[in-house]
Parts: C-alpha cells; structure tokens; sequence
C-alpha cells in the first residue's frame, strides 16, 4: 500500500473509530455496523397542512427499515408553505428553499455517509429539493410523497386551495355573498395533504412515478388513508433491496426517463413549475435538457386528463380512476413512453406497467382515450419574442383563444398589480406586466397566484392577458405567461415596457412579442438603470448573486467557478 494510501487508511480508521463512539450513545451495537445506514430525509412540519401529515410517514418507514435489518438515520428538511406565503413577502423563500432543502439533504447524506436515503416530503418545493440532491449525491434512493389532501365541499362543488383565491376576486367584484366567501374559506382544505388540484406538489409527485424514482400509484393517494402509510412501508423496503444491489440515481435518472416524466406532465395537465425545475433537476443529475425540451415533448403529446385548475377533476379522483400507471400505460402503448428505462425496484417502466389495462377504464371521464383526449397537444408552450429572447413559459388549457393584443398595464411589484386589479384599473383587452419579481429581481421568483385568481374571479380569465418574469402557482389558468427571460433586473426588454404599449400573446404561434420598434427600445435601453438590489445579506441576498436565468432553471450553482 502506498504512503498515502495507509496514512489516509490510518487517518479514516481513527475517525471510524469516533464514529463508532457516537452511535454507541445512541443505542447502537456493535452487530449494527454491518447494516446500512438508512437517511430519513423528514419533511414533517406544523407550518402547514401539505407537510402536517409526515410525521406517520417517517415512523412507518422507520419500521419498516428496521425490519429490513438496516439503521434509519432521521434528520430534518425544512419547508415553506406556498399556500400561506403566497401573495407576501414570504413567498419570496419559496423558490429559494428548494435550494435550500437540495443543500441540507446533501449535507446530511454526505457529510454523514449514509448507504442510501428515502426523502419523504409534501409542499410544492420538497419534491424538486428532495430529488435535486438525490441526483447530487448519487446514493441508492427513493421519493416518498406525503400525499394529495382530500377535496373540500361547499354547495355541490369540490374545492381546493385556489378556491380560496379566485373568491377574493368574486367577491370583490360583487358576485359572491361574504358569507359564501368565508364559507369557501373554512372549507377548502378539511385535513392533512397537499393541495388537492394538478398543482405544482402534485404535478411533480406524479412526475416522480414517471422518472421511476417513487413507487407507482403512491402520488395520487390522500395523506389520511392507511394506503400511504402501507406505500411509505413498501418504499422503505424497496430502498433497502435497492441499497444490497447497489441500484444508483444515476441508473435510473436518465434523459430518457426525463423525457417520460416530461411526457406525464403534459398528459396530465400540469404545473409551470415543472420547467423550471426539471431544468433544475437535468443540471443537478449531468444530463443535458434545455427548455426547448418541453417544446418538442409538448408536440407530441396530448393533454389526456381533465384536472383542476382549468379541469373539472382533483388527485384522489384521478387516483380512483386508475392513477398515473393508467396514464403512463396509454403513453407506453402509443409510444410515448420509453419503456426500457429502469425504475427503483430494479425493474423496467414497462415491466411494472404490465398488468396495468391499455385503455382507461369506461365507468370514468378523468382520464380520457388516447384517441379522444381533452388537448391533442400538451398545455406548457414554450414562446419566444423579443420580450423573451431566452423563451418564457405559457399554460394554454383552459382557454378558448391563447392570444391576445392589447395595450400593456405595468407594474414593478405583484403587490402593486394586485392594488389595480382588485381596484378595477383592469379591463377587457388589457395586457398586465408584473416585472421586477424573477429570480434576482424578487428575489426568489414570487408565484403570482394572487393576481391571476382575483382576475379569475373578476371574470377576465379569457379576456386579460398577463407576463411577468416571475411565476405562477400550479393553480394558475387564463392566458398567462411566466418565466420571461431574460428578466426585468438584468435588463431584458421587459423592463422597457411602457404603459399602454402594445404587446401580442400568440400561444400559437409560440410568440411574445413587444409591438414597439427596434430604434425606440434601443433608445429606452440607454436610458434604463437597473434597480437597487433589495436585499443585501442573508438568503434572499445570497440567492440574487448566485441564481442563473430561469431558462436555465433558476439554479444555484450553474458556473461557481
């Protein structure tokens, strides 16, 4: 053995040695340190309903590790919540805590050396985090979703999250009672669970069956029922198999089985958000993905569920009517699917797809036939124009015309653009620009939930178009565009908007486009100054300087050095 080699073996047997000493104090004997050591990456939280219910999660997988003859290593993840956070000054941490979550699960796998981990998490940001550091650390892993909440009821209608949202602007517009609308309120969420609509925490869930990395059916299960705890037990298992045959993320994690998870975002209708941070995830796992991806995958793939926000249907109704296998096993047998990719219990998508039916089953309208789908064509357009030179994103279901030419309204904050709308500043034919909130502008990349829901509510959803360099909630619909890159702080044209310019929204022509001459923006351009960073230190401050475009998905460590 080399010098080196003996004095690093020295070195480690020293520390192993500390190590040993550690665990003693907690229990362990000495039969233990030939088991694998197990991370419990715990999402639980009382900070809101989508993370409230994981606390079971954890014990059950806990267990279920232990009867596997493994050591769990339970640490925790923290979490925000976008439902509460949404419309303020919090909602700013959002985007930045899926770094911060991809950081601390990396830290802790890492820095402890653990064999593998199983991530259990809930709101919208834990998925993308969780699986993020999955990517990084490349030890045998599996996601474990807390679960959809179940539908609130009020006068014959199911309700969700945004419910809530869209009554603000009802009732501000006169067409809701206050009674209703605090009604509306206390119903929306009865219990435990992520929001119940094909939001963003749901949309990146069902991604994840997909991808391969978490058992199938387990993301459309309610967080009450005994079934989720009885999956979280079984992905334990699954992982501890997957630990003994060394079954790495990056066996499974491929562009292909990124194609098949983009494939399932389409077909079910879902979040916005789903570019930005499968972006995120493609850099964190090495594969090359651009945002142009989402375009080609949107070409071919038709939008085959009629789910919540522009549909009629919630998760546990999908969840009844066959799940995410039944989508994927219409995508397989139309091929669109890769069924040869491999999933986490060492078998092939196809292979665990098998006993699964062709056809959706009759007695049901959530999912639809291949041959008779809600959209012949996916939801999440990607335009581009000379507002959006790097492309921006467009969700287009829900509307009977995605474009629109109108003067544009500006505003430099979302509070600002909320003040107008719920004022009644905003007409029929209007464009609203919302600037100044993308990733180093907000910073954070605020979700714009509040104002697309009070126009909802107000009942301009078809006929007021609306940008912004920020984003929107899982639960947006109408004729809006996020993402816009290049953003307003680093100078991209959408920061030479001016009241009352024109601007064309044409989701069929894929464009986005400032109806204003070259020679007058190249002029405003050289009047323009970029704005005062508003915040200096902490988070918000260390995200501004280290974020990337959100064409690139708004990630942390694109070129450190």
């Amino acid at each position: 053995m080399p010098h080196n080699d003996r004095s690093k073996a020295v070195t480690q047997g020293v520390a192993r040695s500390a190590n040993r000493a550690m665990y003693y104090a907690m229990g362990y004997k000495d039969e233990d340190f030939d088991k694998p050591m197990v991370g419990v990456a715990n999402g639980h939280s009382t900070i809101t309903p989508c993370n409230s219910g994981l606390q079971k999660l954890a014990d059950a997988a806990i267990a279920a590790i232990a009867e596997c003859n493994a050591n769990s290593q339970v640490f925790g993840v923290p979490t925000i919540s976008d439902g509460i956070g949404m419309g303020t000054e919090g909602m700013k941490y959002s985007l930045v805590s899926r770094e911060v979550i991809a950081d601390g699960i990396e830290t802790c796998v890492n820095g402890q050396w653990m064999d593998g981990v199983i991530v259990i998490g809930g709101c919208d940001k834990n998925m993308p985090g969780g699986m993020m550091a999955i990517a990084r650390c490349n030890v045998p892993a599996i996601y474990v979703y807390g679960g959809t909440v179940k539908p609130g009821h009020y006068k014959g209608k199911d309700l969700t999250i945004v419910s809530a949202f869209e009554a603000v602007g009802e009732f501000t517009a006169g067409r809701l009672s206050q009674t209703d609308f605090k009604e509306i309120e206390r119903r929306c969420i009865p219990g435990s669970g992520s929001c119940g609509g094909m939001y963003t925490a749901n949309t990146m869930s069902s991604s994840f069956e997909a991808l391969g990395m978490s058992l199938l059916y387990s993301s459309t299960m309610a967080n009450p029922d005994q079934g989720k705890v009885d999956s979280t037990a079984e992905s334990a298992r699954v992982l501890v198999r997957a630990i003994q045959n060394k079954l790495l993320p990056s066996t499974i994690i491929t562009r292909k089985s990124i194609e098949n998870a983009v494939s399932l975002i389409m077909a079910v209708g879902g979040s916005t958000n789903a570019v930005l941070h499968y972006l995120a995830i493609a850099h964190c796992a090495g594969i090359e993905w651009t945002i142009d991806d989402f375009e080609r995958i949107r070409r071919k793939v038709p939008v085959l569920c009629d789910l919540k926000p522009s549909g009629k249907y919630v998760a546990t109704d999908l969840h009844k009517a066959g799940g995410v296998p039944q989508v994927l096993k219409i995508l397989l047998e139309n091929g669109l699917l890769h069924g040869d990719c491999m999933t986490i219990t060492g078998r092939t998508m196809a292979e665990e797809l098998a006993h699964v039916p062709a056809e959706p089953r009759a007695d049901q309208d959530v999912i639809r036939p291949f041959g008779k789908p809600v959209y012949a064509e996916g939801h999440l357009a990607i335009l581009k124009g000379n507002l959006a030179q790097e492309g921006c994103v467009a969700k287009i279901t829900g509307l009977k015309n995605p474009v629109i030419t109108g003067p544009a309204r500006v505003y430099d904050s979302e509070d600002a653009a909320m003040e107008a709308i719920l004022a009644d500043k905003i007409k029929a034919g209007d464009v609203v620009v919302i600037r100044y909130e993308g990733p180093k502008g907000g910073p954070g990349m605020r979700e714009m939930l509040s104002p697309t829901s009070a126009i909802i509510g107000k009942g301009l959803g078809e006929s007021v178009g609306l940008i912004t360099d920020g984003r929107f909630s899982g639960g947006t619909w109408g004729m809006v565009v996020g993402h816009v890159a290049p953003e307003a702080y680093v100078g991209g044209n959408l920061a030479l908007v001016q009241e009352g310019d024109s601007i064309t929204i044409d989701a069929h022509r894929l464009l986005l486009r400032l109806n204003v001459a070259d020679a007058e923006l190249a002029r405003r351009r050289a009047a323009w100054k970029q704005p005062a960073p508003r915040y200096t230190k902490g988070v918000l401050a260390k995200f501004a300087k280290l974020t990337s475009t959100a064409s690139k998905g708004a990630i942390t460590d694109e070129k450190l050095f």
